[in-house]
């Protein structure tokens, strides 16, 4: 089987996201060929380069999502028309409400609490975005591009028509001219893959299946391969798309105008993709109700885990040894979700509890942001102790320390979850948390937030305490320090709990029966020979062997796409002899010879 693999800032690139689930994943079905359509998010990660990709990677196309260089095409008249029709549709809908009235919490993403539309009408805006998104592609592919035409005045022009016209979300109507630029060229920027030339027989056309490593943008070639093609499409999300929008346009400080108009588009983007893809696989239940609420029919969902490397903490999680009883441990990236703050004051209460409890926090600090909130911390746990400020940084005789994997004291990932007694988790928010998987496997007792997927992974053999609250925090881990038995019975639990359904091998099984389930129900778009003229494996469909009209030749000409109508057509030999059969059978009776 050949697989389109569609990522967004991810595999192949050395510092793209998902790059090791998709890495494990290609590697691990090494039966099937993959072609990657990647698109980069930074020049940055351009200059990076890629990991090393196996033998089964047969091409990897490229296209960057941060810059779009002018296409230097130039549109006629009717080309002109075409593209002010389909963009004001497309702007109309998105002016109309977001796919989605709230989330899963109940607040609702664009910030208009005047009440989404009705059920109806959403499933009307519905085909307006959808046929309006293909009626964009199909414009780009006869033109060549539009780069241009997305960047233009007239562009502006339908967005601020939308945002006036009756029924437009409240925010909508009230968007100013740099409010409608800024729209304009974000939706520039998601559109781009619809001038891409991914889509042609020789590229997207030609594979079996895409599975696209995310949604949004990176799903949107592989709508395009559908509708072009029919190919069909798998949808994975360990983290959804759509939730990570409405969580970074809340702190990004851009005019309610502007964050309600983009929550529209990549709502009624996401319910497009949901709508069209054959299998949808979130990586847990918090992101599964996430892509019900924004229009997934659960009869697509799948649930996937994501896998991991359990070989890593094998000698940790089968050893059970505890080098250090009193010491509490903190592992992940450093910035503000992480709740670090909440994390020292509770610790402090600790202390007062059994006062020769450590804390150790190792991770490193994501970004600037990340940099400032690590520097924010280590001056409160200053402040918090302050007889023991000196050299806090340390580990010694000061409670708390800031260390980074691959130091003296931490060398490995193993190390710092085999460095303590207990595995605190504080998160205010948590997509997947993966953290708490590695520490399952080492055979760690944990204390965590009720946050995302937590209760999930957890399941049962570990504490779960409300977010944002210091003192649950605190009790907690007093509760698990002071019964080692307790932790014991707990970590073995987690560890056998993770062996079980966090391993790369049951994610590779998965997928492995996902993809055949897909292609054994999709119909056959071309006939597939080897060199001895034998259909090759997958390329004829368990439906061309039922006796009757629905044939391989039949089925060949029937689901050949629109490009291909002129192109010679190869079947094999028994399908040719069943079709010489059938029409043999199906000559009309001569005059005068009725039925006897």
């Amino acid at each position: 089987m050949r697989i389109g693999l569609l990522t967004e800032g991810g595999y192949p690139y050395v510092s793209g996201d998902a790059r090791l689930w998709c890495d494990r994943l290609v590697r691990g079905l090494d039966g099937h060929e993959f072609d990657i359509y990647a698109l980069s998010r930074s020049e940055r990660q351009e200059d990076e380069g890629w990991i090393q990709l196996p033998p089964q990677v047969g091409r990897v196309r490229t296209a960057p999502l941060w810059m779009a260089e002018d296409d230097g095409v130039v549109h006629g008249r009717r080309a002109r028309r075409r593209f002010a029709e389909c963009y004001g549709e497309l702007a109309a809908a998105v002016c109309a409400g977001a796919g989605m009235s709230a989330g899963p919490g109940g607040d609702s993403p664009s910030g208009d609490r005047s009440g989404g539309p009705s059920g109806a009408l959403r499933g009307v805006e519905a085909d307006r975005f959808g046929s309006a998104l293909y009626g964009l592609a199909e414009l780009a592919r006869d033109e060549g591009g539009l780069v241009g035409a997305l960047r233009s005045e007239g562009a502006v022009r339908a967005l601020e028509r939308a945002c006036r016209a009756p029924g437009a979300l409240r925010p909508a109507r009230e968007a100013r001219v740099p409010d409608l630029l800024a729209v304009a060229a974000h939706l520039e920027r998601a559109l781009r893959p619809l001038s891409l030339d991914w889509y042609e027989h020789d590229g997207l056309g030609s594979v079996d299946l895409c599975h696209a490593a995310a949604g949004g943008s990176a799903a949107l070639p592989g709508l395009l391969a559908r509708h072009f093609s029919g190919v069909p499409l798998l949808v994975t999300e360990y983290g959804v798309q759509l939730r990570a929008h409405y969580l970074s346009a809340a702190s990004s400080g851009e005019a309610p105008a502007v964050r309600a108009l983009l929550a529209a588009f990549h709502g009624r983007l996401a319910a497009e993709v949901y709508e069209r893809a054959a299998l949808i696989t979130p990586g847990n239940t918090h992101a599964r109700r996430w892509q019900e609420r924004c229009g997934a029919d659960r009869a697509k969902l799948r649930t996937v885990y994501p896998g991991m490397e359990a070989s890593r903490f094998a000698e940790v999680g089968e050893s059970a040894e505890v080098t250090d009883p009193d010491t509490l441990v903190w592992v992940g990236r450093i910035e503000p979700a992480k709740d670090l703050i909440s994390l020292l004051h509770s610790f402090a209460e600790i202390r007062k509890e059994e006062p020769k409890t450590r804390l150790r926090i190792v991770g490193a600090a994501a970004g600037p942001e990340g940099e400032a909130y690590l520097g924010h911390c280590r001056a409160l746990a200053a402040q918090l102790f302050p007889d023991e400020a000196e050299g806090v940084h340390a580990v010694g005789d000061n409670p708390v320390s800031f260390e980074e994997i691959g130091g003296p004291e931490v060398p490995n990932l193993a190390e710092a979850y085999a460095s303590g007694a207990v595995v605190v988790l504080s998160s205010v928010v948590e997509g997947f948390p993966i953290s708490l998987v590695e520490a399952m496997f080492c055979g760690r007792a944990t204390v965590s937030t009720d946050v995302g997927a937590v209760v999930e992974v957890i399941g049962g053999t570990g504490l779960v305490v409300p977010p944002r609250n210091p003192c649950a925090l605190a009790e907690a881990c007093v509760a698990l320090l002071r019964d080692p038995e307790r932790r014991e019975r707990l970590g073995a639990a987690a560890r056998a709990r993770a062996l079980e359904l966090f391993t790369v091998e049951q994610n590779i099984a998965a997928f492995h029966g996902i993809y055949l389930e897909i292609v054994s129900h999709s119909p056959m778009r071309r006939v597939v020979v080897d060199d001895t003229g034998e259909p090759r494996p997958f390329g004829v469909p368990a439906e061309a062997h039922v006796p009757g009209r629905w044939t391989a030749a039949r089925l060949l000409t029937a689901g050949r796409p629109a490009w291909a109508a002129g192109a010679p057509v190869r079947a094999t030999p028994q399908a040719q002899e069943q079709e010489q059969e059938q029409e043999q059978e199906q000559e009309p009776v001569p005059a005068g010879e009725g039925a006897r």
